[in-house]
């Protein structure tokens, strides 16, 4: 409680500079982090920390659904401009419910946690995965081509497969999953929303198929052509490539 020499309004203001500072050392596993720094340079590292934690899952420490809506929104920008390809893909725990009733929310959660640190293995340092609600998580992958979409996300699943999930020295899982996964549309400036719903609709067809499966939309046909590139861009591109830009005259 605060003393009458404390005002209630500094006692408030130490409790949450506590609260602060204790959720940023524990996320960062090192509790000198914030020692010996300059009052400034305190709050400054208090103020990263906590914007870190925001877009940060709790349980799985991976990026959260906020996080992944803007990487979304920059890789649709960066495939309209460049038109190299991006694949989304969306993977869902098979039965993940009959864990949590069978087991317990805790084994449940080691779950999670478990397949989070397998797709982080399988994937590239420019990949990103996210956890995007539940048993669902999202990853994109820049650059990938439209050949290996299928190989990408048949690697991921066969990961999850074949790892054995410790629950307890006493409980051992085995876990699938189901993955449905799209490409963004090339030179043109989409949604997250559609983008999102189109790889989807792929997750649905992969669990009706029986689970434990991977449909990977076919090519979207958005090529554009070079007479609708000079539409777009005017002088600066012919059919032979890319042009001088006009003098002024």
């Amino acid at each position: 409680m605060p003393t009458s020499a404390q005002p209630a309004s500094v006692f408030l203001r130490d409790l949450n500079l506590s609260t602060a500072h204790t959720l940023v050392t524990q996320a960062s596993g090192n509790p000198q982090v914030l020692q010996e720094l300059a009052p400034q340079q305190y709050l400054q590292a208090l103020i990263d920390g906590l914007c870190n934690l925001s877009l940060r899952d709790p349980l799985t420490g991976l990026p959260n659904r906020r996080f992944f809506a803007a990487a979304m929104d920059s890789e649709i920008d960066r495939v309209a401009r460049s038109g190299e390809p991006a694949l989304l893909l969306m993977l869902d725990i098979d039965h993940f419910k009959k864990v949590n009733d069978r087991y317990g929310h805790g084994a449940g959660d080691v779950v999670l946690q478990a397949v989070a640190r397998i797709l982080e293995r399988c994937l590239r340092p420019m990949d990103t995965v996210a956890r995007h609600g539940g048993e669902e998580f999202a990853i994109i992958l820049p650059a990938c081509q439209f050949g290996f979409g299928s190989m990408v996300a048949e690697r991921v699943r066969c990961a999850i497969e074949s790892t054995p999930i410790v629950v307890s020295p006493s409980l051992t899982l085995h876990v699938t999953v189901s993955i449905g996964g799209a490409f963004a549309l090339q030179w043109i400036r989409s949604t997250a929303e559609l983008w999102t719903e189109r790889a989807d609709a792929q997750l649905y067809a992969a669990k009706a198929a029986g689970r434990n499966c991977v449909s990977i939309e076919e090519q979207p046909d958005s090529t554009v052509s070079a007479e609708e590139k000079s539409m777009l861009f005017g002088p600066l591109y012919t059919p032979s490539g890319w042009g001088e830009l006009p003098s002024a005259h």
